[in-house]
């Protein structure tokens, strides 16, 4: 696979739970929610959300996603360093299927032991571990490694660094679920910003290709690969920086009155200080009954919220089945667009959709918070799976599916995209605050401990969407080229 190869460019674009306002409950742990007996619980007020919290969330957001999001920027420079390995055409799946089995895997545990630790102390360790983590893949520019051995470095790499992104997301969507959702919308815009500025990197990087392209000549030195390694140095070394200033940005939160008011009760130390007893038997309740409780607590919730959860799970099942098995295989009508240069703004153009999706989310006349509502307009994405079939796909003239594009239009494809993001982003954002909002979803009945419950329970259900989603690329790649997705 070459660097210029669309599966070169792919980067998914995953998005993070939220909820609505807080309500103070009892200090009660057992929790039914079956019980429709009222309980007395007192309305706190809206937790104050300046221009401070929004930035840190905002830089939080942008954290979350880069790694993943720098990974695939430097696959040119990954690809460069197996040029004469076996290893390079397949290098692109491994790291893919590798890096989101490790995130699922590792989310399911920081879901299921949520309760037990404590967010700000797992948030700063995570952002330090992958500023670690990046400075070994911005040292590695410098190194000379067998290809083999690369290998192995850059997916064990990516696996720790998908661990490590997984306490990450859970901590992070934990606190902002408290802050409700005028904190968590600078969060999401900072996933899709990150996301947008590496697809708009994508673009520039494919213009400058094609124009060297255009005026290389026969005396044109050969490409050693030096330029994708000043690349990538480069740009894993910003990461780093980033990430360092992200766990600044964080303990700058933590040391806020606000955060203490919204948020403390999530650390253990404020949770047992509010039971009766001394700190070792309390220690000893929390070994013996809280882990079984947080459990049932978190299956209750998960049923109740199914609507919800297959909503935002199947928004990520349909766009991993198509962007980019399909999507990137779908080649310009008009010969004088770069093939390049066309899959490049396509990246580009989902991110813009996606970006606007969610944007919509803050504005209160367009939000929808019916689960019949966000479940059928989930279920209707399937559509664009025709649609995109209708476009120019690339197949081979054995392909059962006619081979002359229906929509033969550039334009009309990239809008359909641009929607398809805009579908992604909204639907996504609206579930997983509906999810987790006391205010709009009465299953939670103003329970505030279920907030966060709800939040990551949503957000394990999106990683669960993308695993299918990823898994499922594959067959609708292979009935569309009628060939073996594996090797081709």
């Amino acid at each position: 696979m070459s660097p210029s190869s669309p599966d070169a460019l792919y980067h998914p674009i995953p998005q993070t739970p939220v909820a609505s306002l807080p309500i103070l409950s009892s200090d009660d742990p057992d929790i039914d929610l079956d019980d429709e007996q009222e309980r007395d619980t007192a309305l706190r007020p809206p937790p104050i959300v300046d221009s401070r919290i929004r930035w840190i969330n905002f830089i939080l957001g942008c954290a979350v996603l880069l790694p993943w999001n720098a990974l695939i920027t430097a696959t040119p420079y990954f690809l460069s360093r197996l040029s004469d390995s076996p290893l390079k055409s397949t290098f692109n799946s491994y790291l893919s299927t590798t890096f989101t089995a490790a995130n699922f895997i590792f989310l399911a545990r920081a879901t299921a032991t949520s309760k037990q630790l404590s967010p700000s102390r797992v948030t700063t360790v995570s952002l330090l571990a992958l500023a670690g983590l990046n400075l070994l893949l911005t040292l590695s520019t410098t190194i000379a490694l067998s290809p083999g051995l690369f290998f192995a470095f850059v997916i064990l790499n990516g696996i720790a660094q998908a661990s490590f992104g997984s306490y990450l997301q859970n901590s992070i969507m934990a606190v902002a679920s408290l802050f409700g959702h005028t904190a968590v919308q600078p969060l999401l815009s900072g996933q899709a910003a990150v996301a947008v500025a590496v697809s708009t990197v994508q673009v520039l990087s494919a213009t400058a290709a094609v124009g060297r392209e255009t005026s290389r000549n026969e005396d044109s030195p050969p490409d050693d690969g030096k330029a994708e390694e000043r690349s990538a140095f480069i740009f894993f070394g910003l990461s780093t920086l980033f990430l360092l200033f992200s766990a600044v940005a964080q303990w700058y939160l933590v040391s806020m009155p606000e955060y203490q008011q919204v948020a403390g009760s999530l650390e253990p130390g404020k949770r047992i200080g509010r039971d009766h007893g001394t700190a070792d038997e309390n220690r000893a309740l929390v070994s013996s009954g809280r882990a079984s409780d947080e459990r049932a607590r978190i299956w209750e919730v998960a049923k109740k919220n199914v609507s919800f959860e297959i909503s935002v799970a199947y928004v990520f099942v349909v766009t991993l089945a198509v962007f980019p098995p399909i999507t990137a295989t779908i080649q310009p009508t008009s010969p004088n667009v770069h093939p390049l240069l066309f899959t490049s703004i396509h990246f580009l153009m989902f991110g813009l959709g996606d970006f606007v999706g969610r944007s919509l989310c803050s504005i209160p006349k367009l939000l929808i918070w019916s689960s019949r509502k966000l479940l059928t307009m989930s279920l209707a994405r399937t559509a664009f799976i025709v649609l995109f079939l209708l476009c120019n796909v690339q197949r081979p003239s054995s392909s059962p599916i006619p081979v002359a594009p229906i929509i033969s239009s550039d334009f009309l494809f990239m809008f359909i995209l641009f929607a398809f993001g805009v579908s992604n982003g909204y639907v996504s954002t609206m579930a997983l605050i509906s999810a987790s909002s006391l205010e709009h979803n009465h299953r939670l009945k103003g329970r505030v401990e279920l907030v966060d419950v709800a939040a990551t329970v949503s957000q394990f259900c999106l990683v669960g969407g993308l695993v299918l989603g990823s898994i499922a690329s594959f067959p609708v790649r292979g009935a569309v080229c009628a060939c073996n997705p594996f090797t081709n």
